[in-house]
């Protein structure tokens, strides 16, 4: 009966990401719809905690810290800085429904960016997968009726950031031959300096609305809560890529996308229309197709390496 407790942990990890990757999403907007918490100063608590959690983490010897220098880091520590400022930025502007889309465009963005400055090419299925994604987002978009300008422009400065930031950590990792958590190790706490050095220049730190305002009890508890969930939803994206398939993770990554987005709806009340529905269920169709073709070609180069000499 030795599968038992394995099951049991995967279960565990698996609802800890579930429960995690939603709540955050929830938390954060409830925090700049009733308190109001500014943006960037949310963040900054984000990167402290994550800081401070990855820093217990490697000494219960959870991994193991690679030496890198700064220079090596510093471009993905200035772009994880951006991605999480303007997600989060489009997630205060936008309605929930809008914000989770919006992410999906992440995709096509990385696929014209590794096109475009890294030569890579892919086949014309996967390239076709992207249109209903597109086309999804820009009916919800349009339809939104609670469309705000300056949201859409927060979302698509997070989406361009983003891809950036994926391409990177990835081109990284091979170089300095490194897993996400040691990465993540010396990003958060220079990313936490940025962040510390120009907050005061954008947002207020003492006053009414500012970092060291006169917050309740409750607001102090839910930032610093919202912190720690921000850390676990990093934690539990590394134990479940270590420890499950790639089709059990994307698979996942889809139910939480349906689940955010029901939720948004009916927590937050935000209208939805039929064509915005319309353009949640043609970007989900392009989501599964895109997943489908890459796990297909991920399992046709395994199978090639196998029957390899």
């Amino acid at each position: 009966m030795g599968w038992v407790p394995r099951r049991g942990r995967l279960a565990v990890g698996l609802l800890a990401n579930l429960a995690s990757s939603i709540c955050i999403v929830f938390l954060n907007k409830w925090l700049y719809v009733r308190t109001g918490f500014p943006n960037m100063s949310l963040t900054l608590v984000h990167f402290a905690v994550t800081w401070l959690g990855l820093y217990v983490c490697q000494a219960l010897h959870i991994f193991a810290p690679k030496s890198l220098r700064p220079r090596q880091v510093l471009p993905l520590a200035l772009s994880f800085c951006g991605f999480v400022v303007f997600t989060n930025l489009s997630l205060q502007s936008n309605t929930i429904g809008t914000y989770q889309l919006a992410k999906a465009m992440t995709t096509p963005v990385i696929v014209l960016i590794q096109s475009v400055a890294y030569g890579k090419t892919f086949p014309a299925r996967i390239k076709l997968t992207l249109m209903p994604i597109t086309l999804g987002v820009f009916l919800n978009s349009y339809y939104d009726v609670k469309f705000n300008f300056l949201g859409i422009v927060f979302a698509s400065l997070g989406v361009l950031v983003t891809a950036l930031y994926q391409v990177w950590v990835g081109a990284k990792q091979h170089e300095l031959q490194v897993n996400s958590m040691q990465l993540l190790y010396y990003q958060a706490p220079m990313s936490c300096g940025m962040l510390l050095c120009v907050v005061p220049f954008f947002e207020p730190m003492f006053g009414e609305g500012g970092f060291f305002g006169p917050w309740s009890l409750s607001a102090v508890f839910m930032v610093l809560l919202s912190g720690i969930i921000a850390f676990m939803v990093n934690l539990s994206i590394y134990w479940i890529i270590g420890n499950t398939s790639p089709v059990t993770y994307n698979m996942f990554g889809h139910f939480k996308f349906c689940i955010t987005l029901l939720g948004g709806y009916l927590l937050f009340k935000d209208p939805l229309s039929i064509n915005q529905g319309f353009g949640i269920v043609c970007t989900l169709c392009g989501i599964l197709a895109y997943t489908h073709f890459k796990l297909s070609e991920q399992d046709g180069s395994k199978s090639n390496l196998v029957q390899r000499p």
